[in-house]
């Protein structure tokens, strides 16, 4: 007779990773996108987390004897994969803070879109089309490599047997936030230069020239030069974008 008594182990220890790795990608940028399908996405939780598997059980804690343990440790993974993918998602709102700014200075705040990087939220169309950039470059430099390397490396950080960390989490979700504000307002420095520059000069244009119409003239500028910018400038800002969004996977790696 074939015995079954290690089922319901692997059972558990399944879903104990299942939890982690799929609360995870579900809020990941690139890999848990809202436009990707959900049978897709829940393909891939599921594979990932077979091949997962084999190489995190040895650090996870045997099966309980009684049913409430075993759900408090999946609340415990979930909770963890969901601060994870919070912490990587809210790294890519610089897009929308540099998009914001960027439409605002070139004139263009009033084209709107919904952004399927950030919830299908309406925002700046530069925004939503530096979204979906910083997406697209995330697979393309393989970056999604290292975000699947940081949830094997979370179980050396979180570990299942040790109680949830919410200071040291709140902590890194601040800094996270702040450092994505600095990286949107870095990557949209040019313009608000020329911002400045620009209507100072309008300004002054304008007590020079009281009988021009200023703004006729200054509307269509500002948009064309706003979008010279855009495009001599645009490698420059993504490179930034991606060099931040790596910075954000090393330290959910706790390499830095």
């Amino acid at each position: 007779m074939i015995s079954l008594n290690w089922l319901p182990e692997t059972a558990y220890l399944f879903l104990l990773v299942f939890a982690r790795v799929g609360s995870v990608l579900m809020l990941m940028p690139a890999l848990g996108e809202g436009t990707i399908p959900a049978r897709m996405r829940l393909s891939f939780a599921l594979g990932l987390t077979l091949v997962l598997y084999p190489i995190v059980t040895p650090v996870l804690p045997p099966m309980p004897a009684n049913l409430l343990a075993v759900v408090t440790l999946v609340i415990h993974e979930v909770v963890i994969g969901l601060i994870l993918g919070a912490i990587a998602r809210l790294s890519v709102t610089g897009t929308q803070v540099a998009g914001s700014i960027i439409a605002s200075t070139s004139g263009l705040s009033v084209a709107t879109a919904a952004d399927p990087v950030n919830g299908g939220a309406q925002g700046a169309l530069i925004g939503a089309f530096l979204s979906l950039l910083g997406v697209a470059l995330i697979f393309a430099t393989d970056l999604h490599h290292v975000a699947i390397s940081a949830i094997m490396d979370s179980y050396m950080i979180f570990s299942a047997r040790d109680p949830l960390m919410f200071g040291d989490a709140a902590r890194t979700i601040v800094e996270v936030v702040a450092g994505a504000f600095v990286i949107g307002v870095q990557m949209s420095a040019p313009f608000i230069v020329f911002g400045l520059v620009f209507n100072l000069g309008m300004g002054i244009l304008s007590r020079l020239m009281p009988q021009l119409q200023v703004f006729f003239i200054a509307m269509p500028a500002t948009v064309g030069v706003g979008l010279v910018l855009m495009a001599l400038l645009l490698s420059m800002m993504m490179g930034l974008y991606l060099m931040h969004f790596e910075g954000v996977l090393a330290v959910l790696r706790g390499v830095a």
